[in-house]
C-alpha cells in the first residue's frame, strides 16, 4: 500500500494529516471523550471489590496502559455496535473498523508526557512483513500521569491524545542492541499526529 505522504515534502505533511483525520468515521469529541471515560473507568474500578486503583493499590504505567488499550475499543464498540471491535486475531489493529478496515487503528499509550513507543519490530526494516500486522495506518496515541503512591492525593491526568497516520518507516529502533523500543521523531510526531487533547493547554485542542 501506498503512503498518503508519498512523495510530499515535510512542509505538506501536516495538511495531509487533518485530511486523513476529518476522513476517519470516528470524529475528534468520539477519540477525546472514550480515552477519558475509559481513564475515568480505570480510576473508579475496585479489584475483587476490595482494592480500590488510586487508594489501596496503584498500577504501573505498564498495567495503566494496557487497561486503556482494552478499553478503549470496548467503549467504542459499546457507542457504535456493528461498527467497531477490539482485536480479534493476531492480524488485526488494536481497534478495527468492521464497516472498512482501512480506518481499524491502533493504540499507544505511554507515561512520558510526550512521547509514544513501539516495540523493537516498528522499527525493523522490513517490519511491515515482519508480522501479520500491518505498522501502517491509522493511530490513536495517548500520554498520561503515573501514579505517586506517596501521596494518595494526587490523582493522574490523561495528559495528551495525538490522533493520525504512521507508516512503519516512520518508526526507529534504538541504536543499542539491548533496546526493547522503537520510537518516531518529533517531526513525524507532530505533523503525521494531530494533538488533539492537552490537559494542560484546557482540554480539547479544536
Amino acid at each position: 500500500m501506498m503512503s498518503p505522504y508519498e512523495n510530499l515534502s515535510e512542509s505538506k505533511w501536516l495538511d495531509k494529516t487533518k485530511e486523513l483525520v476529518d476522513k476517519h468515521p470516528l470524529t475528534k469529541d468520539d477519540i477525546v471523550e472514550v480515552v477519558l471515560d475509559s481513564w475515568e473507568g480505570i480510576l473508579k474500578t475496585k479489584i475483587a471489590g476490595e482494592l480500590q486503583i488510586g487508594v489501596d493499590i496503584f498500577p504501573s504505567p505498564q498495567i495503566l496502559g494496557n487497561y486503556l488499550h482494552e478499553l478503549i475499543p470496548v467503549f467504542l464498540e459499546k457507542k457504535y455496535p456493528g461498527k467497531w471491535t477490539r482485536d480479534l486475531e493476531k492480524k488485526d489493529k488494536d481497534l478495527v473498523c468492521l464497516t472498512d478496515s482501512q480506518f481499524s487503528s491502533e493504540i499507544k499509550t505511554s507515561s512520558n508526557p510526550n512521547n509514544i513507543f513501539g516495540n523493537a519490530s516498528y522499527g525493523q526494516e522490513d517490519s511491515s512483513n515482519a508480522s501479520s500486522k500491518t505498522k501502517d495506518g491509522y493511530y490513536i496515541a495517548v500520554n498520561f500521569e503515573k501514579f505517586n503512591p506517596k501521596n494518595k492525593n494526587f490523582t493522574p491526568r490523561i495528559k495528551k491524545i495525538r490522533f493520525g497516520w504512521l507508516d512503519h518507516s516512520d518508526w526507529h529502533s534504538q541504536s543499542a542492541s539491548s533496546g526493547q523500543a522503537a520510537t518516531i521523531s518529533t517531526t513525524v510526531r507532530d505533523n503525521k499526529l494531530l494533538l488533539i487533547y492537552d490537559a494542560d493547554r484546557g482540554g480539547k485542542q479544536y
